[in-house]
């Protein structure tokens, strides 16, 4: 007859802990277009090297090479001109607000 209260006093105990919200949750930080883009063009770039590399090793072939580095380099400029374009975008408001 005690495992009863036993039992339900441990259901409820797993229920609270598994449902309980404390007051403040931590979110992280918040992610934007800009740090998205900046984390790709750290990838592109690590990419680039990693190419550079194996290339140099004897692993990629002339024409792979090639063609590799030309879609990496072509993705990094964009992923730079969208950086660029969102910094320029966000400069006027930042001046507009100190004035």
């Amino acid at each position: 007859m005690t495992w009863i209260p036993l039992c339900l006093m441990l259901a409820i105990a797993c229920l609270y802990y598994v449902f309980y919200l404390p007051g403040r949750l931590f979110l992280g930080p918040e992610k934007t277009r800009a740090g998205y883009l900046r984390k790709r063009k750290d990838a592109v770039y690590e990419n680039l090297r990693d190419l550079n590399f194996e290339y140099k090793a004897g692993k990629v072939p002339d024409a792979d090479y090639a063609s590799l580095k030309t879609s990496l380099q072509d993705e990094a400029a964009a992923v730079l001109a969208e950086i660029a374009r969102l910094e320029k975008n966000s400069a006027p408001a930042v001046q507009r607000t100190r004035l």
